[in-house]
């Protein structure tokens, strides 16, 4: 690593208009980051390291004023930099990959093309043919199936997890010096997270690239950074080494955050330091902003400000009283359990009967296509019984949020139905009666796209009681803003846009939406993946308490299996559109496992389930066979194949003592394969596979 920093901030002060004054985004900050370097920056919601890293590329919203200090690249000040500069910087020098991929990527124009541009724009290929060709290269680095195929499709008609490969294909399109990372693996499974990561750690290696990592996931940082900048309230708070920020953390906010990240090595959180209350900025003290929430504070604290003292060789604190955080025993930590205390109703409040869902069957603009695509959504039958939580995880693309659109309406399916409170469902939602309407509701996992940009917060949530329930005038702004504290957001926020919110706070405008219509099921499409760990906690309480109090029933689509063995009662293993496993949570996270549900556990970040992930090769989803002939769906992956039996014959149902396993090997088999993670294949081999 070079002494020179690519990048740097000195003393960065960032403020916006608010009201009639001025509110103070990012206050003082310094760091740098030098090549081959991966700097990570943490923080809750509304921290600021969202401003702090688009002001690494020059931007700032127009309501947006520098306060103060310098940010250099290769030592030139970004901040004086004219349009021009800014134009040959961004994308060549510095690029971005931004936290939702949907609103980034133009919606009238074919992905391929939209790289093809970029490059063209920096000189970086002269011709459109040079230029289709480093594209196909790059949707290859990025494991994105059929790569050429992909070039000529639009971003709606790719699943989320795509469109951010799409979006991170791009900002490697000009081999850039810096690329900052907005959130970049909120969205993706865990599986295509774990390619993201060593994709990144294999161009810091090969490129010498810097990266700033922008994340509400600690887990993340843990397998990537090399350091990490914990951000409270506009200032940073700690800087160290990746390893001492997990294993000495002095500073309670850095602590706080640790302790409140789901373990899916364990249903509960036995003692742990759980973060209390939540960051109101209208509420800092002139000192040390995290005093009111913090368990160590002293008079002193809310009135002297903090700065960053080393106490070690790299690991700066901003705390009088880190020695005592330091000394805390955990023994003496706060208990922040969860107990699953709800028994499910003995008859299911939903039940979903062999649902097959095909896309491109209707009309379209272009040429009719002569090949028949295979469903998004196969033979797939599921129940939820009031008051229970069902789990539905899989990689991006497998088809778990077609479920929930199928079970909501929103499309129809091709075979089978939904009977909800044994009733027959229509398949469209526009024939179900205002009363449905009001009890199956849909929090969607993207709130920048589900709300209305021109609708205030408080118009957003007044819409689906004056719709569905009538209510309007002093009892809905009373229900508004019983549903804005639920979600813990003060009632001010009514009045806000949503692009005056942080994503996270996005995300909980879009569940009070869902909840102010008291409804008795939720369809949740990864409703967590954008908020932080200690407002993730929070809504995690507050979904556990409505499931309690009011029997609610939730189908929880995740891809992070930590979060979903803390809340979930049943899980739903999906892939390519089948169930290959489904059980009761806890028989799903103890072996024998499906080999795809040994696949999804081992690639969490920090997991400690096994020492080495079973290596999986790259093999591009057979869509030209049709279904019926297709065997196990998992048969061109799965480590331990057998051989023909795989690929041309549906595995059996095997019962597994609270789950049930779709796989032609033997549970005792299945045993002893996922007991055995350094030797999978030859393990394979010996029982007789492939």
């Amino acid at each position: 690593m070079v002494d020179a920093a690519v990048i740097e901030s000195r003393d960065f002060s960032l403020a916006y208009r608010h009201g009639d004054g001025w509110l103070k985004a990012v206050d003082g900050v310094s760091f740098e980051i030098h090549a081959g370097e991966v700097f990570g920056l943490v923080g809750e919601s509304g921290c600021g390291k969202s401003s702090l890293a688009y002001s690494l590329l020059g931007y700032r919203a127009p309501n947006a004023r520098v306060d103060g200090g310098e940010i250099l690249y290769r030592g030139s000040n970004i901040l004086n930099f004219v349009r021009r500069q800014l134009d040959s910087l961004r994308g060549a020098d510095i690029s971005l990959v931004p936290q939702n991929p949907t609103t980034a990527l133009n919606p009238a124009m074919r992905v391929g093309r939209q790289l093809v541009e970029t490059m063209l724009e920096h000189g970086i290929v002269r011709t459109n043919e040079q230029a289709r060709l480093r594209v196909v290269d790059l949707f290859g680095q990025v494991d994105l199936p059929h790569s050429k195929a992909i070039l000529r499709r639009y971003p709606h008609e790719l699943s989320g997890g795509q469109q951010q490969r799409v979006c991170i294909a791009m900002a490697l399109a000009c081999d850039p010096a810096v690329i900052v990372l907005d959130e970049p693996t909120t969205g993706l499974d865990v599986t295509t997270q774990a390619q993201i990561i060593a994709l990144l750690k294999s161009l810091r290696q090969r490129r010498g690239t810097a990266m700033l990592y922008v994340t509400h996931d600690l887990g993340v940082l843990a397998e990537i950074a090399d350091r990490i900048g914990v951000m409270y309230a506009g200032q940073m708070v700690e800087v160290a080494p990746s390893n001492r920020i997990f294993t000495a953390p002095r500073h309670p906010y850095t602590r706080g955050l640790i302790g409140s990240i789901p373990r899916i090595d364990r249903a509960q959180h036995d003692e742990t330091v759980r973060l209390r209350g939540f960051l109101r900025r209208g509420e800092l003290p002139v000192g040390c902003p995290f005093a009111p929430r913090c368990d160590f504070a002293e008079p002193e604290c809310e009135r002297q400000r903090q700065d960053l003292t080393v106490i070690d060789e790299g690991h700066r604190v901003a705390c009088r009283r880190w020695r005592a955080v330091g000394a805390m025993p955990e023994a003496e930590s706060r208990r922040g359990g969860t107990v699953r205390a709800v028994r499910a109703t003995a008859r299911p409040i939903l039940e979903v009967e062999h649902l097959t869902v095909r896309y491109g069957g209707g009309r379209h603009f272009g040429p009719p296509s002569r090949s028949v695509a295979p469903p998004a959504v196969r033979d797939v039958s599921l129940t939820i019984h009031g008051g229970e939580t069902f789990a539905l995880v899989g990689e991006s693309g497998s088809g778990k949020s077609t479920i929930a659109k199928a079970i909501s309406g929103l499309i129809a399916p091709t075979a089978g139905g939904v009977r909800y409170r044994n009733e027959e469902l229509a398949p469209r939602l526009k024939a179900r009666p205002r009363e449905i309407k009001r009890q199956i509701q849909f929090i969607f996992q993207n709130p920048d796209a589900s709300l209305n940009p021109r609708m205030r917060v408080g118009n957003s949530l007044s819409r689906p009681l004056d719709v569905l329930l009538g209510v309007s005038g002093h009892e809905a702004r009373a229900r508004i803003e019983r549903a804005l504290d639920e979600v813990r957001l003060e009632g001010a926020y009514r009045r806000r846009y949503p692009d005056q919110l942080s994503g996270g706070e996005r995300q909980r405008v879009a569940i009070a939406r869902a909840l102010v219509a008291d409804p008795t099921l939720l369809l949740c499409d990864e409703i967590l993946s954008a908020l932080d760990v200690s407002v993730q906690a929070n809504i995690l309480d507050l979904l556990r308490r409505l499931r309690k109090e009011l029997d609610l029933a939730m189908l929880f689509i995740s891809h992070d299996l930590a979060v979903v063995r803390t809340l979930a009662d049943r899980v739903g293993v999906l892939f390519r559109g089948a169930l290959v496993e489904v059980g009761e949570v806890e028989a799903v996270y103890r072996p024998p496992f499906h080999p795809y549900t040994y696949e999804l556990l081992l690639a969490v970040p920090g997991s400690g389930l096994a020492e080495k992930v079973v290596e999986t090769e790259a093999v591009e989803p057979q869509a030209a066979r049709a279904p019926s002939e297709l065997g196990c769906p998992y048969a061109d992956r799965c480590p331990f194949h057998l051989g023909i039996e795989c690929d041309t014959e549906a595995p059996p149902w095997r019962e597994a003592g609270g789950t049930v396993i779709r796989c032609h090997i033997s549970l005792d088999e299945l045993e002893t394969l996922t007991r055995r993670p350094g030797d999978a294949r030859a393990a394979a081999t010996e029982m007789g596979g492939a």
